[in-house]
């Protein structure tokens, strides 16, 4: 028995764009482009009309944004999704961590193939309450995390300088202070390690001691400590002491960055 083709509506705002995926969708033989959308508008409105299994839908447009899209069709009704972007990290680091789809601009064949195929076998195999949630826990990392702040504010006497936060390698507290330990450089802040961790990202900002928190990111490997406890070995070379009342909170923060 044949399968019908996998039929897909392309939404981007760049005509070029658009061109470069009907031109490798036409050499599939089992995916049919059924129309596209030059903006999220469009999409919004075809949307409403159409059924189609598998949306690839540019993330950043004017106007309409793809994340935009889907919040105004609604995660219940809105087909299978397969993210485009020309790197968005907020978005491609979300994409990763829920098992979401994308493909990266410019656009590889065996990648959309790859992607395309994935789609397939998800709605063949998964439930839709479990396609609804997987877009749903992608649209809440998305925002939650360009809600956090990309650089932190340093005072100094005559100056005011930016410190940012991806370059930080590792945060301690020092009472009414914190110090940001950035390669060899100290920056002091006046904040507290409490309300600071409120403020950065889970993922990558995690407490790994009452006093300290790390940047995952810059984490160069971790070693065995006494009484079965470890050491963060930063890529600057400075080492911080996991306390075992912290160190589940690693191990769930540093799993959840091998999907």
């Amino acid at each position: 028995m044949t399968t019908a083709p996998l039929s897909v509506l392309i939404v981007d705002d760049e005509p070029l764009a658009r061109r470069r995926l009907m031109r490798l969708l036409a050499g599939e033989t089992d995916v049919e482009c059924v129309a596209e959308c030059q903006d999220g508008q469009a999409a919004v409105e075809w949307l409403a009309h159409h059924a189609v299994d598998v949306v690839l839908l540019d993330v950043q447009m004017p106007g309409l944004s793809g994340l935009d899209v889907i919040d105004m069709v609604g995660t219940s009704t809105m087909p299978l999704v397969v993210f485009v972007t020309a790197f968005d990290r907020y978005a491609v680091q979300a994409f990763d961590r829920h098992a979401v789809d994308y493909v990266l601009k410019p656009f590889d064949r065996a990648r959309l193939r790859l992607a395309l195929g994935r789609a397939r076998q998800r709605l063949a195999q998964e439930p839709h309450s479990a396609l609804v949630a997987r877009l749903d826990n992608v649209l809440r990392d998305i925002a939650d995390r360009r809600d956090r702040p990309d650089r932190l504010v340093v005072r100094r006497p005559g100056a005011i300088s930016f410190v940012t936060v991806g370059d930080i390698d590792w945060i301690e507290a020092q009472g009414n202070y914190v110090a940001l330990h950035v390669g060899t450089q100290n920056h002091v802040i006046r904040d507290t390690l409490s309300r600071l961790e409120q403020r950065l990202d889970g993922v990558q900002f995690v407490r790994v001691r009452r006093t300290a928190i790390v940047n995952v990111n810059r984490i160069a490997r971790l070693e065995p400590w006494e009484k079965d406890e470890h050491v963060c070995v930063m890529m600057s070379g400075a080492r911080i002491a996991v306390s075992r009342g912290f160190s589940d909170r690693l191990e769930r923060v540093l799993e959840a960055w091998r999907v």
